[in-house]
């Protein structure tokens, strides 16, 4: 399933995998995982990773979706010495443009003291580890915050678009990715990241109808 705004066209291809494609033809991954794909598109021209988890950052999935003189954008602490492609390092925190898209890079991970930790009381992910992305295409605000939890820094954040993570466990759940929402006050949003293992399987529609209940719109796409 597809949801266009304005001159972009989503489509979450699966877990946390999401294509966008421009009117002008501009089409830009997020995050794309092989194991979510069908084929091997190979029309990407911008593909961005935002962090080393697995079903984050697949070499065989950045292989598939990009085209051939596409721009792979990772995140700069990841290790991308078995990529055959020149890579763009993204910041941990901070603004520059690839591929001729204006980018924000903000700090994502899992607060210590919260929820999502792990037998051992490590956060699944640590401060350091992951980004969140803003990405304005076609002068639409579009903000990935990847896998995190709602952090005191993220109110300070606005965008047209919203891509959470609701599934929790690993990320926030959709009650807090609701919360979230609210903050940064977009015209739409576009959960990802659930249903794809038992841990972080949740009631999508929940989520939807609590942001629809406020006027907030919701596509399960």
């Amino acid at each position: 399933m597809s949801v266009d705004y304005e001159k972009l066209t989503f489509e979450r291809i699966g877990h946390a995998s999401v294509r966008v494609e421009t009117d002008d033809g501009l089409v830009v991954y997020v995050d794309p995982w092989s194991e979510q794909l069908e084929g091997e598109p190979n029309d990407g021209d911008v593909v961005f990773v935002t962090h080393d988890d697995f079903d984050h950052y697949d070499p065989e999935g950045i292989a598939a979706v990009a085209g051939e003189d596409a721009t792979v954008a990772v995140f700069e602490a990841v290790d991308t010495s078995d990529l055959v492609r020149d890579v763009v390092d993204l910041p941990y925190s901070g603004e520059t443009t690839v591929g001729g898209i204006d980018v924000e890079t903000v700090p994502a991970y899992n607060d210590s003291d919260g929820e999502h930790v792990d037998d051992d009381g490590d956060p699944f992910h640590a401060d350091g580890e992951v980004i969140g992305l803003v990405l304005t295409l076609e002068g639409t605000t579009v903000f990935f915050p990847s896998d995190t939890d709602f952090l005191d820094h993220h109110e300070s954040i606005s965008a047209d678009v919203f891509v959470p993570p609701i599934g929790g466990h690993y990320t926030m759940d959709r009650r807090e990715a609701a919360d979230f929402a609210r903050s940064v006050d977009p015209d739409l949003v576009l959960p990802e990241h659930y249903d794809t293992f038992e841990p972080i399987e949740t009631d999508a529609e929940a989520f939807a109808d609590d942001l629809e209940a406020e006027g907030i719109r919701v596509e399960l796409f």
